[in-house]
């Protein structure tokens, strides 16, 4: 029987943003790699596949009374550089970082995680974002993210690129023969010429080939660009439908997209976004997310709604709905997140209700280990998912509820493995490792 991959994103404190107020949490977690190192260890003996960094190359520098009170991404490592301390502290799991196409050079990606890659074994994903929010674009001499389209357009031959370098050199190709005197066969190198619209490369990379022949690729794109974009790239993707059948629909649409691109359905894993608390009972995991509610300070809420939303909510009284002329006609950022505000916004919620109830695309689920496994199980058995991205409101409490009460449970009813398939994460996931492509 098949079973379903486990990935989980882990932000400091957890993924509420009250989190860092709760008095379970480490107010200093962020900067304390010992903590870091405890938190992927304790994913790794729950048997989850990966342990994921999401990030921003920015801080926020407006609104900081607002930022101030939800310091997400406004004090953390650079995530390449803590996945590879992490590297050392584990065997098994997966690990996965952001880098954005919109502010990198292929060449330093492909580097980075081919290092990554081998310092771990085989271990490495790269999750490829086109950014969404015009801090970062100031910190690289512009004043605005390019256009949606755009971007994307960038990103397509970026990872393009991005493939032919960790294809520089065949497998095999460092010799390290004494004998003969060769390091490396010249032969077993293929350098890359490109020149596209975005990019010009005509080098090789300085690293052999990694263990998994390619790093994993992962994606998130909900919008059809997005979607077309994973369907020809990415191996993971993260989805974030918030009930069962538009979850299927998804799965559906993603997968039958695929063939186009000449790729069979199983070379790409769909993973349900999953934010879950779970308790001995269903009114103690309600508790506990009306507890980490009740924490969000007004400012806040206008603030995370305004931000998807691409409005500015300062000043507009909380127990009415948002003025129309208040909301922008369409989106440049976070498309999907933008079209399920506005479908909060035409249910007539006031402005509190809308703070309240959103959650970027996933609904937290809150209940007993059976209601949370029953969940995963019918998703999983249903056509909406291979697997799940977990987050959870509070670390490490969250995840450690979760490995005690619900993955024994999974494992029970042989959705879960009970040993790692191999080293890799290919191997534990179920994707093939690629072939050599000859430049």
């Amino acid at each position: 029987m098949a079973t379903m991959a486990l990935a989980t994103l882990v932000h400091p404190t957890g993924s509420h943003p009250a989190s860092w107020l709760h008095p379970s949490a480490y107010p200093g977690a962020s900067m304390d790699i010992g903590y870091y190192r405890d938190m992927a260890r304790l994913a790794e003996r729950g048997m989850f596949d990966l342990f994921f960094i999401a990030d921003t190359p920015a801080a926020r520098t407006s609104q900081l009374e607002a930022y101030a009170r939800f310091p997400l991404f406004m004090n953390v490592f650079e995530p390449l550089t803590l996945l590879a301390a992490l590297a050392g502290a584990t065997t098994y799991i997966g690990l996965g970082g952001t880098a954005s196409t919109s502010f990198f050079e292929p060449y330093n990606v492909a580097r980075q995680f081919a290092s990554l890659d081998h310092i771990s074994g085989g271990r490495a994903a790269w999750n490829v974002v086109t950014s969404a929010n015009d801090f970062a674009a100031r910190n690289f001499g512009l004043d605005r993210l390019p256009p949606h389209g755009d971007r994307y357009e960038r990103a397509r031959e970026f990872v393009d690129v991005v493939r032919k370098l960790w294809d520089t050199w065949e497998d095999g190709a460092f010799l390290r023969d004494r004998e003969s005197g060769l390091f490396f066969d010249p032969a077993k190198q293929h350098p890359v010429a490109h020149e596209g619209r975005h990019f010009r490369v005509n080098g090789a990379l300085n690293i052999e080939r990694v263990p998994q022949g390619q790093p994993v690729i992962i994606q998130a794109g909900a919008s059809d660009t997005g979607r077309e974009f994973a369907a020809e790239t990415a191996e993971l993707v993260f989805a974030s439908d918030s009930t069962l059948e538009a979850g299927q629909r998804f799965y559906a649409d993603l997968k039958g997209r695929m063939a186009r691109h000449g790729r069979p359905p199983e070379a790409l894993k769909v993973l349900a976004g999953l934010p879950a608390i779970v308790a001995d009972s269903e009114q103690e995991a309600e508790d506990t997310y009306q507890t980490l509610q009740a924490l969000i300070h007004p400012d806040v809420g206008r603030m995370r709604l305004g931000m998807d939303l691409e409005a500015d909510l300062s000043g507009l009284p909380l127990d009415e709905p948002i003025p129309p002329e208040r909301i922008p006609a369409s989106a440049n950022l976070h498309k999907a997140y933008f079209e399920h505000i506005l479908g909060m916004i035409r249910e007539g919620l006031t402005l509190r209700q809308l703070y309240m109830r959103y959650e970027r695309g996933n609904r937290t689920i809150r209940g007993t280990p059976k209601q949370v496994a029953d969940h995963m199980e019918e998703w999983f058995t249903s056509g909406a998912a291979d697997g799940f991205m977990l987050t959870f409101s509070l670390l490490p409490r969250g995840m450690a509820d979760f490995i005690e009460k619900v993955v024994p449970e999974l494992q029970r009813r042989g959705l879960v493995k009970r040993e790692w398939r191999g080293r890799t994460l290919r191997e534990n996931v179920g994707l093939e490792r690629p072939g050599h492509r000859r430049q």
